[in-house]
């Protein structure tokens, strides 16, 4: 993978493993080559910053939503924060890198100097003539592409290696002519071979989208038999290919490369046709720059020691702002609200939700004059008369109206108040009451999954710290069975609302409606609860 973070700044350029990002949050692709977007998937959820080009291949190859595309137009300046609150800026131009179709160069400006980073390119003095770089700005850090940094490697110009091959090809009058290309890049050679010979040149339907974007001359097909140049895939061009070719055939294959290929048959031939800048072309623009210091790209060829003499005196490292910093240290989780929207495009679930205690008592005002959603929990139509529910926590008395009476309020332990529930303790020490499903329904496992914080109020006595005077009052508030009298402890809400709803309710209607695994095992905890509460009351009643 060919890409950096870069140190003390948010910026990531053509780097798209987030486990290893660190700090880095401002993501910059430089051009579509696979070595260049190991890692970068539709699974991609965060901005990234490109050229137009580039953005449409992107979407197109890699499916990356376009939400998070960022298209910067190439030749101009774009300032953007490099915080949260936008106190802090920087300025980016995108400048073409010569290297295929929507590759470009990245000029950020900003607190941490001038930092070029070149992409894979290939240096043409025109280069700086550029805006951004003829003013005469001091470079500070330099990220370059040392692909071809070898003295020992002498390579031509783009223009000269054209003509090798056109010289080649014109030595082969009759035969057919394959040239091995990678999926993106060296368009423009076709183009000139195109004109040069006057015939059609064949190419796939996904290079033809790229050369119908680059606004080429009208020389391209997809018709096998339309010409005699044909752009395969440069895996292609092996010893069995070049067999079955030249059976139906007379064909030769041209690899344009700088790379070291064995020849694998005698009509295989190689030209250095480089989309890479060479030593020299290297050497001459990192002396016409004179940047502090020099950073490889490719880590196996480093050669810093190169350009020692072109280099200006090293400066100190400006300090990182505090938005900054906050920015960079801030959390990398994916943006809550985005992914809950996900979650609630599922389908909707009945059953028993989990609230805060403090909060939903205070909601549990009778005169409360926010409307509650209602829905007919009975599947027979005119078995309940609907009423909005006093809170989310009240049980609609209609469903029992012989069990909810006054005189049954005073006597039995199950019984309803106007208001609240009595409370039992729950095994664990834990009070959890219960929230009525016409308000959205998010099960325990699903809030843990979405990243919602599980809502459990802890029982404790007066000076427990982390209960609240209205938590204390209705979890302390006087019971027949209040364990000062020997009698059965209180039960919770949860467990009241289930004994009402689970054992006073007919079966077809308790399976119609109440599906949910969790409420089983409220169910089943409360039928054990209720059992050992029973057991010494039984034992200490006199015969």
């Amino acid at each position: 993978m060919n890409g950096a973070l870069i140190p003390h700044t948010p910026i990531a350029v053509d780097f798209w493993s987030l486990r290893r990002a660190g700090s880095a949050r401002l993501f910059f692709l430089s051009h579509m080559h696979s070595d260049h977007t190991v890692g970068l998937s539709s699974t991609w959820a965060r901005p990234l910053y490109c050229s137009p080009i580039t953005a449409h291949l992107l979407h197109r190859r890699l499916q990356v939503s376009k939400q998070w595309i960022r298209a910067l137009e190439v030749g101009e300046s774009h300032v953007l924060p490099v915080d949260e609150i936008g106190q802090e800026t920087m300025t980016v131009t995108l400048i073409d890198a010569n290297h295929c179709p929507g590759s470009v160069m990245f000029l950020f400006e900003g607190y941490f100097g001038t930092i070029l980073y070149t992409g894979d390119f290939r240096y043409t003095p025109s280069m700086l003539k550029e805006p951004a770089l003829r003013l005469g700005k001091q470079i500070h850090t330099l990220y370059l592409d040392t692909t071809n940094c070898n003295p020992a490697l002498v390579l031509p110009s783009q223009q000269e290696a054209t003509h090798q091959i056109i010289e080649l090809i014109r030595k082969y009058p009759e035969h057919h002519i394959k040239i091995g290309l990678y999926s993106l890049g060296k368009e423009s050679l076709l183009e000139q071979l195109a004109l040069e010979f006057r015939t059609w040149v064949v190419i796939s339907p996904r290079r033809l989208e790229v050369v119908q974007l680059l606004g080429l001359a009208d020389v391209f097909t997809m018709e096998e038999n339309a010409g005699r140049i044909h752009a395969v895939d440069h895996r292609d061009i092996c010893r069995s290919t070049m067999i079955h070719w030249n059976q139906t055939h007379p064909t030769i294959a041209i690899l344009p490369t700088s790379r070291e290929i064995r020849r694998s048959h005698p009509d295989i031939h190689i030209i250095p046709y480089s989309d890479h800048s060479s030593y020299s072309e290297l050497f001459a623009f990192v002396a016409a720059l004179k940047p502090c210091q020099v950073i490889p790209i490719v880590s196996r060829q480093p050669c810093r020691h190169y350009f020692e003499d072109s280099l200006s005196p090293r400066l100190p490292m400006p300090l990182i702002p505090d938005s900054v910093q906050q920015y960079m240290s801030s959390s990398r989780k994916p943006n809550f609200p985005w992914l809950l929207e996900r979650r609630l495009k599922k389908p909707r679930t009945q059953g028993v939700v989990f609230e805060s205690l403090g909060e939903d008592t205070e909601q549990c005002q009778p005169d409360r004059d926010s409307k509650v959603k209602k829905e007919n929990l009975s599947p027979w139509p005119g078995d309940l008369e609907k009423q909005p529910p006093r809170c989310a926590l009240s049980i609609k008395k209609q469903l029992l109206p012989d069990f909810c009476s006054k005189e049954w309020d005073v006597s039995d332990p199950f019984s309803l108040s106007e208001g609240i529930v009595t409370a039992v303790p729950d095994p664990l020490g834990l009070s959890v009451p219960l929230k009525s499903t016409d308000e959205g329904f998010f099960s325990l496992k699903t809030r843990e999954k979405i990243g919602l914080e599980t809502y459990v109020v802890p029982k404790g006595g007066s000076d427990c710290p982390a209960t609240t005077g209205n938590q204390r009052a209705w979890m302390d508030q006087a019971s027949p069975l209040s364990p000062s009298t020997r009698a059965a402890p209180p039960l919770t809400a949860e467990f009241r609302g289930l004994a009402l709803k689970y054992l006073l309710t007919p079966v077809n209607f308790f399976q119609a409606e109440f599906c949910s695994k969790s409420f089983d095992q409220q169910v089943e905890k409360y039928h054990r609860t209720l059992a050992e509460v029973r057991r010494p009351v039984q034992n200490d009643t006199p015969v």
